[in-house]
Formats: structure tokens, sequence, C-alpha cells
């Protein structure tokens, strides 16, 4: 019995420790995934609530440092290099703080994102782009600080801060009309060297379609004719092989194989070597 009562109690003591209390956080965070023309762009933050406070000029006072948020770095992270207020972003995350004023904010995107708050000491060369964002007043109150994305073009978006009565917005651009017409330019300019390559490897080597991945292989060599690539002419030589075209494929090997010496890649040396003897060629 006395065993008994003390295998209950550790049982009660084990689940004592490991149990978790579960409460709502004061500022909650937040996760915002935003695609703006052709470049993905996240927002995450903490969300803090008024609760019967003054805000700006008071909780948040005018000319200081603020962190945009609550708790750790408010970060933004933009899939591509963009531009806001002239300023040029690489591709990458930028915490975001605030130092307001009655009539406007400097907004700033500083490269170190791995603070709790605003840096300990501030480094004006982590300094990406510092912005001037003019304040609105609105007729109501907004409990709960928010950051969103405004006014979406195909090439530009507003980081929008809502808080109390206060509205502010920043601008910033993305390269939609370059990677449009990249992408439209790569489509209507048909498949590359690359493309064809991989589509008759990959037939080879499931054995199927031999005559397209033969076509294709072709073209692939044909495209890069003036810069050859002895491991192209491997794999045209092995289709040409696999389809029955000993003459087209011995042809092949022999290019691959001088291509190969002049690389002094001993691999495909040995491989076109082996393949010229078994199709009877050396």
């Amino acid at each position: 019995m006395k065993k008994l009562v003390l295998f209950a109690f550790a049982l009660t003591l084990m689940f004592s420790v490991n149990a978790q209390v579960e409460t709502p956080q004061p500022s909650p965070m937040t996760k915002i995934e935003q695609k703006v023309g052709l470049t993905d762009v996240t927002l995450e933050y903490s969300r803090p609530s008024m609760k019967g406070r003054k805000i700006f000029g008071d909780l948040v006072p005018y000319g200081k440092m603020w962190r945009a948020g609550a708790n750790k770095n408010t970060m933004i992270t933009f899939g591509d290099d963009v531009t806001i207020d002239g300023n040029n972003l690489k591709a990458g995350s930028y915490a975001i703080f605030i130092s307001p004023n009655e009539n406007n904010w400097d907004v700033i995107f500083y490269s170190d994102t791995n603070n709790w708050g605003t840096p300990r000491e501030w480094d004006d060369s982590k300094v990406a782009a510092k912005v001037s964002a003019k304040t609105y007043k609105m007729p109501m109150d907004v409990e709960t600080w928010t950051i969103g994305f405004d006014d979406l073009t195909n090439s530009s978006a507003n980081i929008g801060f809502i808080w109390e009565n206060v509205y502010a917005a920043v601008t910033f651009k993305v390269p939609t009309e370059e990677k449009a017409t990249a992408s439209i330019n790569k489509v209507m300019n048909g498949p590359s060297a690359g493309d064809y390559y991989s589509a008759a490897v990959y037939k080879l080597s499931e054995g199927k379609d031999l005559d397209k991945a033969m076509h294709w292989i072709d073209k692939a060599v044909d495209m890069t004719k003036d810069q050859p690539r002895f491991w192209y002419l491997r794999q045209q030589s092995l289709i040409h092989a696999a389809n029955g075209d000993k003459k087209g494929a011995i042809a092949a090997a022999k290019k691959s194989l001088e291509g190969a010496k002049k690389a002094e890649n001993a691999d495909y040396v040995k491989m076109n070597k082996e393949s010229l003897k078994e199709w009877g060629a050396m």
C-alpha cells in the first residue's frame, strides 16, 4: 500500500512539473504573406493594444525610437530587391523601427533583425533605408497596432501603419516589369538547350519515347554547337545508340571524347572509350 501511495505521488509530481498554463499573449504575434506583383513579401510582428492608454506622444513618445510593435523586432522580408523612396534594398529581411512625430514619422529599415526591442547599440551602417511618412488623423480609434499592405499595384504597395487615431504609410516598389519581361522572353523564345537536354535524358532513363529523346538531344547539341558540351554529346551518343542509330552514336561519342580530353575529364574519357569499343569504333 505504501509503495502504491508513493507511486501515485510520483505521478502527480511529474504531471505538475510538466504541465504548463496556457493563456493569451498580451501582444499576439501575427504573420502576413503578400504577393506584390511577382515578389513575395512577408511581415511578422507582435500587436499591442491601447487598453485605455494614450499612445502617440505618451506610451510611444515623440522623437524616440520605437520597435514598431512589441516583443521581438518587427520584421519584413522581401523576396526580390526593392526600392523605398529612392533607397535600394537587397532581397532579405529587415527590422522596422519608427521615430514618431506629430505630423510625420521616420520609418527605418534596419539590417539586423535579431533584437528584442530597439538595439542596445545603434549602428548607422545597418540602416538600409530611412524614409519620412506623413501622418493622417482618423475619425475613430483603432484599438490594436496594425501593419498591413495597402494600395497594391502590379509594381508597388504601401506598408500601412495604424494605431489609435493615426495612419501613416511608406511605399515600396518591386521589379515586376523586369521579372515579367524575362519570363515572357523565355517562354516566347521556346525551350532552352538545358530544357531539351533534361527532357531527353529523362526519356532515356525511362526507356520511353526515344524518337522524341533523340530529337530533343539533337536540338540541345545544335543550340550549343558554338561551345560544345561534352556531357551533352555523351548523352546524345547514348540516346542514338538506344534508338538503333549506331552511326550517329559513334559520331557523337567521338566528339564527346575529344571535348572530354580537352577538359581533362578522365571519367568522360573512360566512358566514351568504353562505348566506342562496344560499338566497334575502337
